[in-house]
This record gives C-alpha cells, structure tokens and sequence, in this order.
C-alpha cells in the first residue's frame, strides 16, 4: 500500500471515530504560487499573513520555497528547526514553528517534503495527528510555494483547495501564469470543482491595468481550459513597498499608511469577507497532505 493510501486511510478512520467532525475549526489552508520568480509572491504571503494577523486571525505561514529563505529573511528570524526535525529527530509540531511579528509563525519546509515519500505507517499516523494540532492554533495555514512550474510546485497547487495566484502585467508574468494554470488543468489529481484559484495583480499602476491581468487569464482559461478564475484584487506600484524590500521588512509594518499597505488590508478584507465567490470547498490541513501524497505517487 503506497504513502497516500495509507494517509487516506487513517483520515478517513480520525473521521469515523469523530475526532474531528466541525469543519468551521479546521485551518483555512491557502497556496501562493506563480508562474515565474520575481513577482513578490513570498513579499505578497509576508504582508497577507501581516494584514490577517491584525484582523485578528491566527496564521502560520509554511514556507516551501525550499531553495530559498525569503519569509525568514523578512521576518528577520532563523528556525531552529524544520519540518525534517519533525519527521524525523522527534519534535513536535509546535516545537517546529518559528514566531515572528504579531504572533505570525512559520515553518520551514527544509526537505522535509522530499522525505515524506518515505514514510512508514506509523510515521504517516504521527504526521495526521500531528498536523491536526494546526487547527487549533491556526486559523489560515498559507503556503509560500516556489515560483514556477517544477512538480514540487505543482503537487503543492493540486492539493490546496485554494490558490493565489500572484502575477504582474509584463507579458511574459502572464504567460508563465497561463503555462501554469495549464499544467493544472492538465494534472491527472487536480479536481476543478475543489479548487478556488484566486489571481492578485501585483505591481500594477491603476486600477485598470490590474482588472486588465486578471481579465487576460481568465479569457484564455474561460476558452481553452473551461476554467474560471476568481479576481482578489491588486498591489499597486510603490516606492514605500520597494524601500521595504530592499530593507528586508514588511511593508505592512514599517510602513502601515503607505499605499501598498492599505492594497494588503483591502485584499485581505476581501479574502475574510468572502464577497468574492467564496470558496464552497473547506477541508483540514490533514487532507490537505493526503491529496499531497496522492499527487505524489
């Protein structure tokens, strides 16, 4: 029996043992990916997961983009551990969680993931129960991805019931962004009808041209993959966020009344309100990793 087998089997018995039956208590699990790097797609998580925070909702950010270390950078703090402890050198799951500002905490993927296709039942039993934990400490789990179209990449969008989608108007943003809402599509595990895809138009110089991004993918997603799209919203243009990054903080904090600032408030808004086609779709953290492993196979 593979990996996600046997992760799909213990879910299922937690279910019918009713260890967890509410769904309104499960983690919010959201993917930010792109088509190419250099769209601000972990800067877009960062201050996300900032402007949820002063919401007051409780969120852990899971960063997989593996060969880099942008979300720590940013929040200026080393983990002292990743998830590679926890699979393997015994650590809980709370003990992998970095704080940062505002009580955000992250995990580092390490290469954790990579070692999940080894696991043994007792060691995928371990991880459900483990994982659950999240949903009482979190209320949005955000998963900062790698850029682009890699399997790790993918394997991460397929299992997330929902994905932000970062992209800016150069022509080439757009069409890595099609490439991978193409792959998507294509990927025998990916199920349309579970799945939000949410576009954020990033560095856009007016309302216009961020309508226009979203308005572009959706038209060809529309006719040549019968998919829809839905439009969060856009990050504007902003001296304010440009200085943030080269000083490797957020803007969101060392700068709350600038422009881009108030772009993450409103996104976020809109992403708590849900007046932009809610998601019907909601399942744990712990689905989350079997559809994961299924992708995997």
């Amino acid at each position: 029996m593979d990996q996600a087998q046997q992760l799909r089997n213990v879910i299922k018995r937690r279910e019918q043992n009713n260890l967890r039956d509410d769904l309104s208590q499960m983690a919010r699990i959201v993917t930010i990916t792109s088509g190419k790097g250099g769209v601000g797609k972990s800067n877009f998580a960062v201050n996300l997961a900032v402007q949820l925070s002063k919401a007051g909702k409780r969120v852990i950010i899971f960063d997989a983009d593996f060969g880099l270390a942008n979300v720590e950078v940013m929040f200026g703090a080393v983990p002292q551990y990743n998830l590679s402890d926890f699979l393997y050198r015994r650590k809980g799951i709370q003990d992998i969680i970095t704080p940062g500002p505002l009580d955000i905490g992250f995990i580092s993927g390490g290469s954790g993931i990579i070692g999940l296709n080894n696991l043994d039942r007792e060691q995928i039993t371990d991880l459900v129960r483990s994982v659950d934990l999240l949903n009482d400490i979190a209320d949005f789990i955000l998963i900062d991805t790698g850029a682009g179209i890699s399997e790790q990449v993918l394997e991460f969008v397929v299992a997330s019931p929902e994905v932000l989608l970062i992209s800016t108007p150069e022509p080439s943003s757009l069409t890595d962004s099609y490439s991978l809402l193409k792959a998507l599509y294509r990927h025998p595990n990916f199920v349309v009808d579970a799945t939000r895809i949410h576009v954020v138009s990033n560095r856009v110089v007016s309302e216009d041209e961020g309508q226009a991004v979203y308005d572009k993918l959706n038209s060809v997603v529309s006719q040549f993959l019968h998919g829809q799209l839905d439009y969060l919203g856009l990050i504007p243009q902003d001296a304010a966020l440009e200085r943030a990054v080269k000083q490797q903080k957020t803007v969101s904090i060392s700068d709350p009344n600038s422009r881009s600032a108030k772009a993450f408030a409103a996104l976020a808004a809109n992403f708590l309100n849900g007046t932009r086609n809610p998601v019907s779709v909601h399942w744990g953290i712990a689905q989350m990793l079997s559809n994961f492993l299924m992708s995997r196979k």
